[in-house]
């Protein structure tokens, strides 16, 4: 994992119950996602019980904070509060415990020559008010 970005302009999350342990985490730098004990599937969103099998025998686990690029799209004119000078890559990623989850590209041109699918990707995180945004940059730009 990389070092820390400073800040990311736009909207600040707000952790509920559910979601604490996840905010908890990036607070930490990890990247830590739902595990199910009965049936060892890791998953995303949080939710109380596996959407899997529906156990409630779930804990929370960090991530390698590895992903692959699944899809994305590149707005060019972001809606307020982002600058919408500056575009975002808004991207479908899929961590390498099996789970994706909808986040950020970052540290690359936002031009579809430097976004292949399947590009190999890793977890950083940017200040995002009080908590800790996890987003992802090339995992050569990591190295």
């Amino acid at each position: 994992m990389s070092e820390e970005r400073t800040t990311m302009s736009g909207f600040e999350p707000t952790p509920t119950p559910e979601t604490a342990p996840f905010w908890d985490a990036t607070s930490r730098g990890e990247l830590a996602v739902q595990f199910c004990t009965a049936c060892a599937r890791y998953y995303f969103y949080p939710r109380p019980q596996c959407p899997n099998c529906g156990s409630v025998h779930v804990e929370w686990r960090a991530t390698t904070g590895r992903a692959r690029l699944v899809s994305y799209v590149i707005n060019y004119r972001p809606l307020p509060p982002f600058d919408p000078r500056t575009p975002l890559i808004v991207a479908l990623v899929e961590l390498a415990e099996g789970p994706r989850m909808m986040t950020n590209i970052v540290g690359v041109a936002p031009d579809p020559d430097h976004l292949p699918l399947d590009l190999e990707l890793s977890v950083t995180f940017v200040a995002q008010g009080a908590v800790q945004l996890p987003v992802f940059e090339p995992a050569a730009a990591a190295a």
